[in-house]
């Protein structure tokens, strides 16, 4: 079997997170793949669509990009001709040589500037924390501009007993941004312009003293001002002792700050400064770049013009008024998948149960309790062209007059009838004004793929992702952070392995791209 081009294929996909994210993989099995120069069966299929809505002619057999079907974005559309694939390869070999991308003309270039192409212009407001790691963010920062990317420093106060601003502002080549109450600096460029006259916000490194005031809403320096004050995406790159990582308290505020949006790149196990052993590294360098690249690379709005309505969270069926039947989804996933959606431009409509998680930016979020509440409020946020029912749904509901309180007398325990509650993902499939993709998912005790199998064709939808509810480790699913599933649609069923439901949810975005490109 003839090998892939893996270097080729990371470079056109918009870097290794964009591979990481779409195959649920780490860092290390990249570099396997590229040490190999091969990549696993099972990741044909997912790459080919992939590169296929970025605009590449693919072949199937090889993975080999043999030309590129739509113009490039820019000011004039033109024709892309034929790419010669070892101009390519000799493209990319100079760029290696030269420590960054050196893209030429020609249509070479047209495909391994794809990142370029997407990210020209872009700009990022670079906020350095007050860690160790601080002096890594010099290297990002560079690494930035080699992606034709404007960056902006600021600092924190603890970040100069680190680096200093000059160091950040000749690799700038801009000012560095330190006092929140520089009168010269409110002058000429506030705090709010700063906040606003950005793509990304980007935090290297995030300190557990950082992430703590974020997520509390803290705005009591510059930096915190700006993630207070911005309405751009923000990116953050932890980096701590591994004792602090794993703090309740900083895992609290991660949790926190993650369904706000705000994106996460590591951190990485190894060793600290101090010499302890643990999570809490600096991802390396070329991973945060290559995760920034992936997110200006989707400014573009791939889902613009769509309307997604999402279901999230549990439902509750009261008994009384009191008590009520009800289970235990935390809304985890489904608010991680309006959050993608809405980021690719897709209009947003999110239904949820009682759940205790931030609302999604740039969502439209209705808040329900009863299935027969949800049912009326997704019915009612029809015509969409996408449908993914991802709600915990009860079954069933109390019969009569649910007020007042049951009382515990000598008669033993009251008779409670129970009626079936509608189908909410039965009735979308079937329903008149039926989304153009309806996707359902199915958490399952045992038989995963054969009962997720049953209950997509007993419910009519396009795709079904199917759970187990407890993990190998016997671990429950249910408020976690990771996810893995299986992917039926079509007749084909992928594997995902377990990730963090934000990488699940932002993979799902990927085959919905995908799906209508």
């Amino acid at each position: 079997m003839k090998k892939h081009d893996v270097q080729t294929i990371i470079t056109a996909l918009g870097g290794r997170a964009q591979l990481q994210a779409l195959l649920g993989v780490g860092a290390s099995a990249v570099s396997n793949y590229l040490a190999r120069d091969e990549l696993p069966q099972r990741a044909v299929g997912p790459v080919c669509e992939a590169l296929r809505a970025r605009g590449f002619s693919v072949d199937p057999t090889c993975l080999e990009i043999i030309g590129q079907s739509v113009p490039p974005a820019g000011p004039a559309p033109h024709i892309a001709p034929h790419i010669d694939p070892h101009l390519a390869k000799q493209n990319l070999a100079e760029q290696n040589l030269a420590g960054g991308p050196q893209i030429g003309g020609g249509a070479a270039a047209s495909v391994l500037s794809d990142t370029r192409r997407s990210t020209g212009s872009a700009r990022v407001l670079l906020i350095v924390g007050g860690g160790i790691a601080a002096y890594k963010a010099l290297d990002v920062a560079r690494r930035l501009q080699d992606h034709d990317i404007a960056v902006t420093g600021v600092m924190t106060g603890s970040a100069s007993a680190f680096i200093t601003p000059l160091s950040l502002a000749a690799l700038t080549g801009k000012k560095t941004y330190t006092d929140l109450f520089s009168l010269t600096d409110e002058a000429e460029m506030g705090h709010i312009q700063l906040a606003r006259q950005t793509d990304l916000v980007l935090v290297v490194p995030a300190t557990a003293n950082l992430m703590a005031r974020t997520a509390n809403g803290l705005a009591d320096d510059l930096a915190t001002t700006i993630l207070l004050a911005t309405t751009a995406p923000v990116m953050m790159a932890p980096a701590m002792n591994q004792a602090m990582w794993g703090h309740p308290a900083t895992q609290a505020n991660h949790t926190t700050l993650v369904a706000r949006g705000i994106g996460m790149i590591g951190p990485d196990d190894g060793g600290m400064a101090c010499g302890e052993e643990g999570t809490g590294r600096l991802s390396p360098t070329d991973e945060i770049v290559d995760a920034v690249v992936a997110k200006l690379a989707g400014r573009h709005k791939t889902l613009a013009g769509r309307h997604a309505l999402v279901t999230s969270g549990p439902t509750i069926e009261p008994i009384d008024s009191v008590r009520f039947i009800a289970n235990r989804s935390s809304g985890k996933q489904g608010h991680a998948i309006a959050a993608a959606l809405a980021a690719r431009g897709a209009k947003v409509t999110l239904v949820s149960g009682p759940v205790t998680l931030p609302q999604p930016p740039h969502v439209t979020h209705i808040a329900v309790e009863s299935a027969r509440e949800m049912m009326d409020a997704c019915t009612a946020a029809l015509p969409a062209d996408i449908a993914i029912c991802a709600a915990a749904v009860a079954d069933w509901h109390v019969a009569g007059d649910t007020s007042g309180k049951l009382k515990k007398d000598n008669a033993g325990p009251p008779q409670i009838e129970l009626v079936e509650n509608p189908d909410i993902l039965a009735s979308l499939s079937a329903h008149k004004k039926r989304p153009q993709l309806v996707i359902g998912f199915a958490a399952e005790a045992e038989n995963l793929r054969a009962n997720a199998a049953a209950k997509r064709a007993r419910k009519g939808c396009d795709w079904i992702l199917a759970n187990a509810v407890t993990r190998a480790d016997g671990s429950s699913v249910f408020d976690s952070d990771s996810n893995g599933a299986l992917l039926l649609a079509g007749n084909s069923c992928e594997d995902w392995p377990q990730m963090p439901k934000t990488a699940l949810a932002e993979r799902l975005a990927d085959r919905i791209e995908a799906h209508f490109a």
